[in-house]
Formats: C-alpha cells, structure tokens, sequence
C-alpha cells in the first residue's frame, strides 16, 4: 500500500468547508435558522487557518530535510 505524506492545511480546510456544508444543510432541513452571513467568516477564517497551518507545516518538513545527510551506501531493498 503507497503511504501519502499528512498535509493538516488540506485537513483544516477540508473540516471548516465540511462544517459549513452541514450548517447550512441543517438550516435547509428546518433543523435551525442560520444567518446567510455565517459563512463568510467561517469560511474565510477557515482558509486562513489552513493557510498557517499549511505554510508551518512546510516551513517544519523543510527545516528537518535540510539537516540530513545522505550516506554513500543502499539503503533497504524495497522491492518486495
């Protein structure tokens, strides 16, 4: 099985445009009455949080490859 790298901006962003989904989902049903406005700022303030998240998360994954070192010998077979 391929392992992907995390990416918590991706995760961030995609749990604010989820919660604003089942908002407005709830307010379509009747369940309760939500202001059209709600969403700017949520969803607005939702992108930028990812957009921290993502740029640290970038800033930390940079810092710790640049202090590595390459070795001269193979590493592990992976063919398997």
């Amino acid at each position: 099985m391929l392992r992907h790298e995390l990416q918590p901006g991706k995760l961030v962003a995609g749990t604010v445009l989820v919660l604003a989904g089942v908002l407005y989902a709830g307010d379509a049903g009747g369940a309760w009455q939500i202001p059209w406005f709600v969403a700017i700022p949520l969803v607005t303030g939702g992108l930028c949080l990812a957009g921290v998240v993502g740029f640290l998360t970038g800033r930390i994954r940079r810092r710790r490859t640049s202090g590595r070192t390459t070795t001269d010998e193979p590493g592990p077979d992976m063919t398997a």
